[in-house]
């Protein structure tokens, strides 16, 4: 039941700086142009090729389809408040937009954790990977990951929707997200915070410890590459996925691990940027676009384009 006094939220941004505003909106924007059109690319090359139907572009496919939504979910209504003097959001709106962002987030570091394993699998055992990561572990895996982020997404959205929001209406970020709206309520968020810390330490911090495992048993192997050449491309490749990965748990870790409050406004809406702009836009160009297979499947839709 929602026992919300409040009916909309006023959203402050990232500054209330009016010079500003101008700059950030076109930063905003090309930011979501890039991640936007960068991930949907990945979707229609995998879709449209046959040839990329395979387990690691399949978890490409949901991961680029995840930071779409992601993405959507935040930076179209930034730059609607940016545009208007107007910078509220309904509190529908904001609960939406909070589950949204919440299932992505939730998908997200369960999805980097799978294409870790599958990593894994393909570099430790070869031989076997088309035995281990068949049609059927795929589609589990992808169940896993959906059901994780439903589930997660829907315990923190319930919660917030049983709180009291009597008192001001002012949402010190640039988005709805759990911490500052836990700040805003004027009844007991314990419980809240019990399960943020919970998913925080399960989902971030344990699907972290996950993937570095992964990576560990996967620059073991590549030690045993002799040629010089295949252990640079394998190390740079596992090198730049690890800081895409470390850029994105690092920050949700730290936001989420944190009593609301210990929510300082100011600093901590530039770390959740790291986690919910920048990491989406990254993601194409460092897990797919330096892909020789994910290029040729580009390359086919661009031609497919022109004709």
């Amino acid at each position: 039941m929602n026992n919300s006094i409040v009916t909309e939220f006023m959203i402050l941004g990232l500054t209330q700086k009016p010079e500003l505003e101008g700059l950030l909106f076109i930063i905003f924007l090309f930011i979501y142009f890039v991640a936007f059109l960068g991930n949907m690319l990945i979707v229609i090359a995998i879709v449209y090729n046959t040839i990329l139907h395979t387990p690691m572009y399949v978890l490409l496919l949901a991961l680029a389809i995840v930071d779409i939504i992601c993405t959507t979910s935040i930076i179209p209504k930034i730059l609607a408040t940016m545009l208007t003097s107007r910078k509220t959001i309904s509190y529908g709106g904001c609960m939406s937009q909070l589950f949204f962002f919440t299932w992505s987030l939730g998908a997200e570091m369960v999805l980097f954790t799978t294409m870790a394993y599958d990593r894994y699998v393909a570099i430790c055992f070869p031989l076997r990977y088309s035995a281990i990561m068949n049609h059927y572990m795929c589609v589990a895996l992808l169940s896993i990951v959906m059901a994780i982020a439903v589930i997660n997404s829907w315990v923190h959205t319930g919660l917030i929707l049983r709180l009291t929001f009597c008192g001001s209406n002012t949402i010190d970020h640039f988005f709805c997200e759990i911490p500052p709206l836990l700040a805003l309520s004027c009844s007991p968020v314990r419980i809240n915070e019990v399960m943020v810390y919970v998913a925080d330490i399960t989902l971030a911090v344990g699907d972290f410890t996950l993937t570095c495992i992964s990576y560990c048993f996967i620059i073991a192997a590549i030690l045993r590459i002799r040629t010089t050449e295949g252990k640079r491309k394998a190390f740079s490749t596992c090198s730049s996925h690890l800081i895409v990965v470390s850029l994105y748990y690092s920050p949700v870790i730290y936001t989420y691990i944190r009593p609301a409050s210990s929510y300082t406004f100011e600093r901590d809406k530039v770390v959740a940027a790291l986690y919910t702009l920048v990491t989406p836009t990254l993601n194409p160009i460092v897990y797919s676009f330096r892909n020789k297979d994910m290029q040729a499947g580009i390359r086919k839709v661009f031609a497919f384009l022109k004709h």
